[in-house]
């Protein structure tokens, strides 16, 4: 159970792990979805602060893993070898992703992209939680998986095609929207 410890002239939360090694401290940061000590927290003043959408890029590894400290391993590998510019709070790495979306669609279909780009809808919009997630946001979670094992063995930055892709299949549906 937390409790508060006075330090110096500033209070903080002590944990379970508090004092314990580092590996235990990495796995109660990941298990709480902060990037407190992280290598990353030192480029941004928000270190140790909830990232948009890291409950949903550990859930696949809680679900697949065959422990708590199997998915940690495999979520901390994700987050700070794979793509580490998605858990700094500004999240550079996903906006360069949905820039991507965008400069990729306008190749693939250019007639879906100024359609999209017509209504005022650019990657930044329709395509955020995709690319934050790895697509973990698209249930069900073992078409998560599966997509998954592809994005681990070619590189997660084929995300990018991916989404495109699914834009492209909704094509049709799409360019008929009135709207």
């Amino acid at each position: 159970m937390a409790r508060e410890s006075s330090t110096d002239s500033s209070t903080a939360i002590s944990t379970p792990f508090s004092g314990s090694s580092p590996a235990a401290k990495h796995r109660a940061r990941a298990l709480t979805l902060t990037t407190e000590g992280s290598e990353t927290s030192n480029l941004t003043p928000e270190s140790g602060t909830y990232v948009q959408g890291m409950n949903v890029l550990a859930a696949p590894f809680l679900y697949a893993g065959r422990s708590e400290a199997e998915a940690f391993v495999g979520f901390h590998t994700l987050l700070t070898r794979e793509c580490p510019g998605y858990i700094r709070g500004a999240m550079d790495g996903v906006h360069k992703g949905l820039a991507l979306v965008d400069k990729v669609l306008a190749i693939v279909d250019p007639k879906l992209s100024l359609y999209l780009t017509s209504k005022g809808l650019k990657a930044e919009i329709y395509a955020f939680p995709s690319v934050l997630t790895l697509c973990a946001c698209t249930p069900p979670l073992p078409e998560v998986l599966r997509l998954w094992d592809f994005l681990f063995a070619y590189g997660p930055h084929l995300n990018i095609l991916c989404i495109v892709a699914q834009l492209h299949l909704m094509r049709d549906t799409i360019l008929k929207s009135p709207r």
